[in-house]
């Protein structure tokens, strides 16, 4: 199957399980009830799949940690603003962040017509979040937060996977210590700050449902980022944006003005010279 098919599946998932996490009060709970999920899911798989090799264990910590950032940083973006103006800017700064250091850092080249594929998907996110100016200044500052540990990610998380000898191995693994440091986190911040976040019974189902589209989303990208540039990558799983933007006005009843129609046009213009470069 084409990298570019899987990444755009992966996006839809992506896109999906955020309106999850945004539909309910608790988000922090939510996400410790994901996070519980991922360990008994992965643990299994882990036991039994081929463990990554030493050379990639750095990454595979340094991103534990990374995502947990992420996880934190969403929380707060979406109790500041809406979804349908948040989604889009978080993930609209990841994609020429990733292209930047996917150059500098990992030493890839992009193709011609990558390189306008990349840009055009960028073009698109922007004209998508240009109503954002009427968001909260503390909703936009932590959506672009969001977007540059995105970037840190998916680079650090490029370079790990391909390191590691097992996608799978590097998946599960991550997965695992992402999940356990979540909920750790939801306990830690209930004891320093006097919160009353709580996992309820109605959670749970809601949790193991929006953790299989997590996982399922993060996997496919792990598994294209070893077959693909990415900077590539990257730029194809935010057409989410196109996702969220139906989302936000289907499930959330938040507008769809002209400008999203019109940027979820050149996404997927975008998309296309991706998928043929």
């Amino acid at each position: 199957m084409p990298v570019a098919v899987v990444v755009l599946f992966a996006a839809g998932l992506h896109a999906t399980w955020n309106a999850l996490v945004k539909s309910v009060g608790d988000r922090l709970a939510l996400m410790a009830v994901m996070g519980l999920w991922s360990v008994a899911i992965c643990v299994p798989v882990a036991l039994f799949a081929v463990a990554p090799l030493p050379a990639a264990w750095p990454e595979l910590a340094a991103s534990i940690v990374l995502h947990n950032v992420y996880n934190l940083l969403l929380i707060e973006s979406y109790r500041e603003g809406d979804y349908n103006q948040v989604y889009p800017i978080a993930r609209g700064v990841a994609p020429p962040a990733v292209a930047v250091a996917s150059v500098v850092v990992v030493g890839e080249s992009l193709s011609a017509l990558q390189t306008v594929g990349v840009l055009t998907v960028s073009a698109g996110l922007i004209v998508i979040a240009s109503g954002s100016r009427h968001e909260p200044k503390r909703a936009l500052a932590f959506a672009v937060l969001t977007g540059l540990v995105i970037a840190a990610y998916t680079v650090v998380d490029g370079v790990g996977v391909r390191k590691s000898g097992s996608v799978l191995g590097y998946a599960t693994w991550l997965f695992v210590g992402m999940g356990a440091l979540t909920a750790l986190i939801l306990v830690v911040v209930n004891q320093q700050t006097g919160q009353r976040s709580r996992i309820t019974r109605s959670l749970v189902p809601l949790g193991a449902v929006a953790d299989v589209l997590s996982l399922a989303a993060y996997g496919l990208v792990l598994w294209a980022q070893t077959r693909g540039a990415l900077a590539v990558v990257a730029a194809l799983r935010e057409t989410s944006v196109v996702f969220a933007a139906g989302l936000g006005a289907i499930v959330f009843h938040e507008r769809l003005p002209a400008r999203r129609i019109l940027g979820s046009v050149v996404i997927a213009a975008g998309a296309g010279a991706l998928a043929l470069g």
